[in-house]
């Protein structure tokens, strides 16, 4: 499957802004049109995709639950 077979509505376009680095897991801030868009991927998976900021990627979301509360 390609990136394109993917829903487009999953997909956010955009540039790695900062990445905040930790020892198992990092967060991965990504500025998109539609604004930020934050991941928490593996440490490790950030050295293998090579992500530094400026790095053009795409956010690829899968939700399986969504909550909403009432303010």
């Amino acid at each position: 499957m390609t990136i394109q077979a993917i829903n487009v509505r999953n997909q956010f376009r955009g540039k790695v802004k900062e990445i905040i680095d930790g020892p198992v897991v990092s967060e991965v801030d990504i500025e998109t049109p539609a604004g930020i868009v934050t991941s928490v991927i593996t440490s490790r998976s950030v050295r293998d995709l090579g992500l530094a900021p400026g790095v053009e990627v795409v956010a690829l979301v899968k939700a399986t639950e969504v909550s909403i509360a009432k303010l």
